[in-house]
């Protein structure tokens, strides 16, 4: 039963669609667990035109599949549970990108915060078998683009695109505690919306500071250079300007946490871990009005560097360079960095899985790595040995089984594993997947 060899040029679209539903309905049900668009910034990952928005594995919602054999449904996969799988025209059409997720404090109930390029979706995954999109943001922006990014602080989310005069949008997440479920989706309106900056390329909120950084900002009133935009969400519905750090230039993504690893020069001061293109660079940014760069720091064979993540214990920070799988032709690599030393992080391992395709956005929860990869789906890595520069594959679910091809434009953007009860929620061009680690990947 097993489809992975199946192929778009072997069937048309609707075929593989019947197929689809066929084995969804046929394998055994998953059982309830408790300057320019894109320039140099993801720009070779930007999608044809004619793209079709119809995915190919299907257009209809398919009910959840336990990893048996191999199979999750029609997707391959390892100690990876499939509880539910929305495609992009079940939740507003367009082609996903960015996810984020929220959990109601006084309902205790969950929702995922979905991207799309013409606008957000908001989705009740509280019963993760049975997913509800409630509505949609529409995008602020005056084109669409694929580059949104969405973050959560003090009950509201805060929205990023690279569309023209785009601006932050801020939308009161308890609006959706109203939500007539039977009149779902509707036309949401944004609570307030920040004009600092009109494209930004994503978003990084450190909740204990309750700052948002806007990196890759243009249109910037504030001439941060592309670097980090600094907004001050204390008060979320009236975002106020912060500061800027523009001493390294354009930053892709970071990390700001309020400092507690071993570097003990550092305690207690913000400090912001950014993927600057071709380096490591680390910055405390305390002071918002003059920030201070500790390190800057590049590696052998840099092509992007595109996204990372610290370990819990902050002692290391791993990072994906979004770009050399194709400069290579090697293989699904994650950079190993040293950063107990703030000024003076060390790249001293590699690790290289047995897939071929282009790393995005990984997440770290506790001894766990929740890698986002464009055409081999969520990979989920043990980093119990990272001090001795070791990650092991532990389990995935492979989102685009056509092929693990060193290629864009389908596959996983971006997951958020930080529910506390366990579930993933997986996102990119073809939809969103609701998922649950089971056995090692635990």
């Amino acid at each position: 039963m097993a489809l992975r060899h199946l192929t778009a040029g072997a069937a048309t679209a609707g075929l593989v669609g019947a197929l689809t539903a066929l084995v969804l309905s046929t394998l055994p049900a998953l059982a309830h667990e408790g300057e320019q668009e894109g320039e140099g910034k993801d720009a070779i990952g930007e999608v044809d035109p004619n793209f079709p928005t119809t995915s190919i594995l299907g257009d209809s919602a398919g009910p959840g599949a336990a990893c048996v054999d191999g199979q999750a449904a029609y997707f391959p996969c390892e100690n990876v549970n499939l509880a539910s799988y929305l495609p992009m025209s079940a939740i507003g059409g367009g082609r996903g990108s960015d996810v984020w997720g929220w959990t109601d404090p006084e309902t205790d109930r969950r929702y995922a915060i979905a991207g799309r390029d013409n606008g957000t979706a908001f989705v009740d995954v509280t019963n993760e078998r049975r997913p509800v999109y409630l509505g949609n943001l529409p995008t602020s922006g005056t084109n669409n683009v694929i580059w949104r990014d969405i973050k959560v602080y003090d009950d509201h989310a805060f929205i990023v695109a690279e569309a023209r005069e785009h601006g932050m949008q801020v939308f009161d997440l308890t609006a959706l505690r109203d939500v007539d479920r039977t009149a779902a989706p509707v036309t949401f309106e944004a609570t307030a919306r920040y004009t600092g900056f009109g494209r930004a390329h994503n978003l990084v909120v450190n909740e204990k500071s309750g700052i948002a950084f806007a990196v890759g900002a243009r249109e910037d009133l504030r001439a941060c250079a592309g670097g980090l935009h600094m907004v001050d969400l204390n008060d979320p519905a009236a975002p106020a300007f912060a500061g800027c750090f523009a001493d390294d230039g354009y930053t892709h993504d970071a990390q700001c946490v309020v400092y507690d690893g071993p570097d003990n020069r550092f305690t207690g001061r913000e400090i912001c871990f950014n993927s600057n293109e071709d380096t490591l660079t680390i910055v405390d940014v305390t002071d918002k009005s003059d920030p201070t760069m500790l390190s800057r720091v590049g590696y052998d064979g840099s092509a992007y560097s595109h996204q990372g993540w610290l370990t819990e214990d902050g002692s290391h920070f791993l990072m994906g360079d979004e770009l050399d799988e194709l400069t290579t032709g090697g293989r699904t690599s994650t950079l190993i960095w040293d950063v107990e030393d703030l000024t003076a992080p060390v790249r001293f391992a590699t690790f290289t899985n047995d897939t071929t395709a282009i790393d995005h956005n990984l997440y770290v929860k506790g001894d766990r790595v929740y890698q986002s990869n464009y055409r081999s789906g969520l990979r989920i890595l043990d980093a119990s040995g990272v001090g001795e520069g070791r990650l092991t594959e532990v389990g995935y679910l492979d989102t685009w089984p056509e092929d693990d091809a060193t290629a864009f434009s389908h596959g996983t953007w971006s997951n958020y594993p930080f529910f506390e009860n366990g579930m993933v929620v997986v996102h990119g061009y073809d939809g969103l997947f609701l998922v649950r680690p089971t056995g090692a990947a635990r």
